[in-house]
């Protein structure tokens, strides 16, 4: 079960275990695993996705199988309750409100003789959305990643999720609805990634691939960046909790286990700077395991990956939270805004006791598909820039240009690159003759 650790040499050793988690021979295997399976896709296109799907996922499909047609589209509307339907749209109201908020704006401006400097921002023509599936069902993730794509404006995009044996779940279909996506397809897993990376016969080539998956669908998104755009690699789920002796042992203990539940390699951390209330939370954690439905998998989480550090102080808490650069941080303490000047990295910040990470999952607005296993170092959250690009916008007038054309000329030079020299040249003496190179 957890382990209560007071050194903080011990600690960092740990938390840096748990980082980096995901880096072992085993993923070394898998990794072969997926490049074969990424090969096979783009050379045999629909094929090796049936084939992939009955090997992986034990459903048969045939390739006009492949996507969701209209009528199930809208039967999923009847196998849903009113109550679901309800909370789907206020989360989908939620998280676009928030991300028309981000949308980043052209600008222009002018200078000095009659030079125009700028930039322009224009979405991408196809995006490809991974939702995770099978046993579970997603939801939340569908419109986390469906609604900042519609609100960037991208013309085209394509969900898809792994079948099951008993179909897309309902619930998942209608949230691709009410984000504004009808365009859905029954394939998971790297044979997946690899679809919406090179195309078949049935599924279109994307631009950006977005979405959270198992190690599978994270590796071969690793190995098809470049051929398209990705948010970014998204491991195992992650929440580190600095509480103060105020907090609530329970909240505490639930949040660790909302996140330990989703995966045998979910990690859990507390810091506190109270050994009482580390104590309390190790307990809770055992009393609330006894009668979890999902006990065997969350165990296993917390037993590899869960942790407890007591700390002298919560500024050191947080000085170990940033060498973590957590997925999710909790800020359970009596004045967390105080202590916010002290976090560099992190994907989502929760303040105060009354925010437990579950809220930023489901309804609050900002996106749940958050960098982990420190990438939080470097990289942000799924947002609506993800699916947008700019271009750099610049034009110079004849007095402008032959400003700046000795400069441009000795840069040129320097460097060995006549012709670029050349091209301000002949515009600012207005001949075709040009001195050979020396």
């Amino acid at each position: 079960m957890l382990r209560i650790i007071t050194q903080r040499a011990e600690a960092q050793t740990e938390l840096r275990r748990i980082c980096d988690r995901t880096h072992d021979e085993q993923v070394l295997h898998k990794e072969a695993t997926v490049r074969e399976v990424l090969q096979t896709v783009r050379r045999q296109g629909d094929k090796a996705l049936i084939y992939y799907t009955a090997e992986f996922d034990r459903v048969k499909l045939r390739p006009e199988d492949l996507r969701v047609s209209a009528a199930e589209l809208d039967a999923a509307y009847q196998r849903v309750p009113k109550e679901l339907l309800d909370a789907i749209r206020l989360a989908r109201q939620n998280i676009e409100s928030f991300h028309r908020q981000r949308v980043p704006k052209s600008w222009v401006q002018f200078c000095d003789e009659q030079v125009v400097l700028g930039k322009r921002y224009t979405p991408v023509d196809r995006a490809g959305l991974y939702v995770p599936g099978g046993q579970a069902a997603y939801p939340s993730t569908v419109l986390m990643n469906a609604v900042p794509a519609k609100v960037a404006g991208v013309p085209r995009i394509v969900l898809v999720t792994p079948p099951g044996e008993a179909g897309i779940n309902p619930a998942v279909l209608v949230a691709a609805q009410e984000a504004g996506v009808e365009e859905i397809y029954r394939v998971g897993g790297a044979q997946a990634i690899a679809a919406l990376a090179y195309g078949t016969e049935t599924l279109p080539k994307v631009d950006v691939i977005t979405g959270p998956g198992n190690i599978y669908v994270t590796l071969a998104k690793k190995l098809v960046y470049g051929t398209v755009g990705i948010d970014s690699l998204a491991g195992p789920s992650e929440v580190l909790i600095i509480a103060d002796k105020a907090a609530s042992p329970a909240h505490v203990a639930a949040d660790m286990l909302a996140q330990a539940e989703h995966d045998q390699m979910a990690a859990a951390i507390l810091l506190t700077d109270d050994m009482v209330l580390a104590r309390k939370v190790v307990e809770e954690v055992k009393n609330q395991l006894e009668n979890h439905p999902r006990r065997l998998l969350t165990e296993k989480a917390i037993a590899h990956y869960g942790l407890v550090v007591v700390v002298d102080s919560l500024e050191a808490a947080a000085e170990l939270s940033n060498e973590f650069a957590p997925e999710h941080l909790e800020l359970e303490i009596t004045d967390p805004w105080a202590l916010l000047d002290k976090i560099r990295h992190a994907g989502a910040i929760f303040l105060g006791y009354s925010t437990p990470e579950a809220v930023g999952d489901y309804l609050a607005g900002p996106n749940h598909t958050l960098p982990t296993s420190g990438s939080a170092r470097y990289a942000s959250a799924l947002s609506v820039e993800t699916f947008m690009k700019h271009s750099s916008l610049v034009q110079y007038s004849p007095t402008a240009l032959e400003r700046v054309a000795s400069a441009i000329d000795i840069l040129a030079t320097t460097e060995g690159l006549y012709s670029h020299g050349a091209s301000v040249q002949l515009r600012v003496e207005g001949s075709e003759k040009l001195a050979e190179p020396q």
